[in-house]
């Protein structure tokens, strides 16, 4: 493998991870201050995919399809959360984790009702259709796009959660939820937020997934495994962690993916090592998320209270 194409698999699993930060972000605050199993958090993500591409189908503007796709996330999130999970805060995990795979079958059909079986395509803005020059090599500008806005999310979150009131009382609920509500803070208020929050972020990373993928049901449970990686990683309710779990989770993937077969072929005899190679990718995150597990089990970057 050449250097510049080996600079091009680092650029693309840095924009994986930037993707799964968007999610990953969200669902660790729900995670770790809610302590909420929410499975459904990948459906909000497909949702948006498929509010998004079906706006820019009809206004042929990527703006529409923003202010479509991240309030309409938002807005289906909050309903959930209000007719559904909030009535499961108090019930016990393994409650939680089966009314929210309820939620997911009933998001695929619901879209496949709305939508169809078939995928949609939704086409990368005009303005992002081209390609920047790298050291001689061309990478695709939207792909940049993808990690300038998940990059502007992540500076976002830090000054919220570290230089704001509302931040002070997200940490302060991460930390002791019951000594919160004891000092008067309305933390069901807090909750909503935060879940809100987490919806909206997920319609997002749907809208800048679009473009480059394939929009069809199913399509939320696929990233939700590699979201949940990232956040056991990084470290359940640690915003830090989520960043740079996802960085590590979505380049180890990327570089696996493209890297591995290769060392494969090195090492084996040619039918073993096209059999192996993939295999071997496919399961290079999990293998770190168990080396993890075994080495420090709280993650890379747990939440420093105090």
């Amino acid at each position: 493998m050449t250097v510049s194409l080996l600079f091009a698999q680092l650029l693309n699993g840095f924009q994986l991870g930037v993707l799964l930060f968007l999610l990953s972000a969200g669902l660790t605050l729900v995670l770790g201050i809610m302590n909420f199993v929410n499975l459904a958090h990948g459906s909000l993500y497909m949702v948006g995919a498929y509010l998004a591409a079906a706006a820019y189908g009809w206004s042929d503007s990527f703006i529409v399809a923003g202010l479509i796709a991240v309030p309409g996330a938002l807005g289906m999130g909050m309903l959930i959360e209000r007719l559904v999970l909030g009535r499961l805060y108090a019930r016990d995990h393994l409650d939680q984790v089966l009314a929210t795979f309820g939620l997911i079958l009933f998001a695929n059909e619901a879209v496949r009702i709305v939508w169809g079986q078939a995928p949609l395509f939704m086409d990368v803005p005009q303005v992002l259709s081209g390609t920047v020059d790298l050291f001689g090599m061309p990478y695709p500008s939207y792909r940049f796009a993808i990690i300038a806005v998940g990059l502007l999310v992540a500076l976002a979150l830090y000054l919220v959660i570290h230089k704001t009131r509302v931040g002070m009382l997200i940490r302060a609920g991460a930390s002791d939820a019951a000594m919160v509500a004891a000092l008067g803070v309305n933390i069901r208020l807090v909750n909503a937020l935060v879940f809100g929050a987490a919806a909206a972020l997920a319609g997002l990373a749907g809208l800048m997934a679009a473009p480059i993928l394939s929009v069809q049901p199913g399509m939320g449970e696929q990233i939700l495994i590699l979201t949940l990686v990232v956040i056991v990683t990084g470290g359940v309710g640690s915003i830090r962690g989520a960043f740079y779990g996802a960085l590590i989770v979505g380049i180890a993937d990327t570089l696996g993916r493209a890297l591995m077969p290769a060392l494969m072929r090195e090492l084996l005899e040619r039918s073993a090592a096209q059999a192996a190679g993939p295999a071997v990718a496919s399961m290079l995150i999990y293998i770190l998320m168990a080396v993890v597990l075994a080495v420090r089990p709280q993650g890379l970057f747990p939440v420093k209270h105090g």
